[in-house]
């Protein structure tokens, strides 16, 4: 397990790792690890011959600077817990080092940005996507992996991958959950304990709404889903969509897709918490 700091020399070792034919994974993060990518580092290290794991906090993604300033950053841990499934590279560059002068690139990913995420969160695709392309260059990976609990970010990085015509394997892997069902998520570290113990309640409901389905229509769901949330005095729903899962647009009748996802975001405190669940 080699910690590399600089572009050059990462292209350097992946380029020497090429000629011998050997498969790139690799795991893109911000730190402040958990079992979710500890999950996407062992399928790459399973499905490749070279894994390779970023750990950079992206500044471009952050359209709430306080947000930025308060994301956890523990490296000595996320080493520590990398080093159990033995990736190959660690690539842990400085902003400096990644963004050398401003990223000025507009990305257009249509409608797949304008809603949830991207409606609540104006220019945090574009700046995902400028990291991520930047990335997918130094690394030149065969297989990219991504967790699904950023469901809308893995549409989006799969549309800029053949935007650019890139020859990358996009790779969605399972949501990783806690005990009590709470996705895990860098940021439940930032929780109290009296938040942490009643984020739960987000994936509990979610759970509950699948087995409603048959009950209850699109809106009547929908409704249900946020005042169940609500009316817990710690939560507060920020959003809830029940979309199409390729397009990501909103159905009104469940005859609208036989591929449905329901998408949430909830404000615990001043923790802000994403989940989704198919329906």
């Amino acid at each position: 397990m080699e910690i590399v700091k600089l572009v050059a020399e990462t292209k350097a070792k992946i380029s020497k790792f090429k000629a011998e034919g050997k498969t790139i994974g690799f795991v893109p993060t911000m730190g402040a690890l958990h079992q979710g990518h500890l999950s996407l580092t062992e399928a790459s290290v399973k499905n490749n011959d070279i894994t390779v794991v970023s750990i950079f906090v992206n500044p471009t993604q952050f359209n709430n600077p306080n947000d930025l300033k308060t994301y956890p950053r523990i490296l000595d841990k996320d080493l520590e817990m990398l080093s159990e499934f033995e990736p190959d590279l660690i690539f842990i560059p400085e902003v400096e080092e990644v963004y050398p002068e401003p990223d000025t690139r507009i990305f257009d990913f249509g409608e797949l940005e304008q809603v949830m995420e991207g409606k609540n969160r104006p220019g945090h695709f574009n700046g995902v996507a400028q990291v991520v392309s930047k990335l997918f260059s130094y690394i030149n990976p065969d297989n990219a992996y991504f967790g699904q609990k950023d469901f809308q970010q893995v549409a989006v990085i799969k549309q800029m991958t053949k935007n650019l015509k890139l020859d990358i394997n996009i790779v969605p892997c399972p949501i990783i959950r806690e005990v009590d069902g709470l996705a895990m998520s860098s940021r439940n570290m930032l929780l109290s304990e009296l938040e942490r113990k009643n984020a739960g309640k987000i994936s509990e409901t979610l759970f509950k709404a699948c087995n409603l389905v048959p009950d209850f229509g699109v809106s009547q769901l929908k409704e249900w889903v946020v005042t169940e949330i609500n009316n817990n005095a710690y939560l507060e729903v920020e959003y809830f969509e029940i979309v199409d899962d390729t397009s990501l647009k909103s159905i009104e009748k469940w005859e609208d897709s036989n591929n449905r996802i329901a998408c949430i975001t909830v404000q615990v405190g001043k923790v802000r918490l994403i989940d989704n669940i198919s329906l």
